[in-house]
């Protein structure tokens, strides 16, 4: 069977992930723009505001928030170091007690269920159960990231600023393991430890005592 071609910016089948962050990828990132077939201008360079929802209890439910709507992704499994999400939900806000009831705050995997006493919530009066909450934050993320196609891989380079603190991110996805690998070894970044999102934030936030990658 022929392997799914890729295009940037566009949603396909659940794709394999390497994604690491640190202080510095500067030659790894100069080989991924070299070796980048061109991508659409749209993907050149993109900007975004997101708010995470992190869990002190929860490591494979990432949930993030941009302009108004939330978006859970689940862990489903890991092969040769990379690991494979999927949907998990969509919402929008104003957002139902039932969806918080029933998928988001279970998805969190945290003890002590907010009282719902209304029957739709704003984004305001959410991220404020979340402040309440001894083991959940929200952490801004702000987005700096430029798109690249190295060995029909979706990749990008990036600035990202986790609650004003800024670090640097590099990325290779792509539907086939294989191609991931081969990307990861042209632009040098073998044995880099993969980091997503979720470790990331935890982990400049100070809710895992652990380094990033350099």
């Amino acid at each position: 069977m022929a392997k799914e071609e890729l295009k940037i910016g566009e949603i396909s089948k659940p794709r394999f992930e390497f994604r690491s962050f640190g202080r510095c990828f500067c030659e790894a990132s100069k080989r991924m723009a070299r070796l980048s077939t061109p991508v659409p201008e749209k993907v050149w360079e993109r900007h975004s505001t997101e708010t995470y929802i992190v869990s002190r209890t929860n490591d494979v439910n990432n949930t993030k928030i941009r302009n108004g709507k939330m978006d859970i992704k689940t862990y489903v499994q890991t092969v040769d170091g990379l690991e494979q999400w999927n949907p998990l939900m969509k919402g929008e806000f104003p957002i139902s007690a039932q969806v918080l009831r029933d998928e988001v705050f279970p998805a969190f995997k945290v003890d002590g269920m907010p009282e719902l006493t209304k029957d739709t919530y704003t984004l305001e009066e959410f991220l404020g159960m979340i402040d309440a909450h001894p083991d959940l934050q929200a952490v801004t993320v702000e987005k700096i990231r430029y798109g690249y196609m190295v060995n029909d891989t979706i990749c990008e380079t990036g600035d990202v600023y986790i609650n004003g603190a800024l670090v640097k991110t590099i990325n290779s996805e792509s539907t086939e393991v294989e191609d991931i690998k081969k990307t990861l070894a042209d632009v040098g970044l073998e044995g880099v430890e993969n980091i997503n999102y979720l470790q990331a934030i935890k982990r400049v936030i100070g809710m895992i005592n652990k380094p990033l990658a350099n």
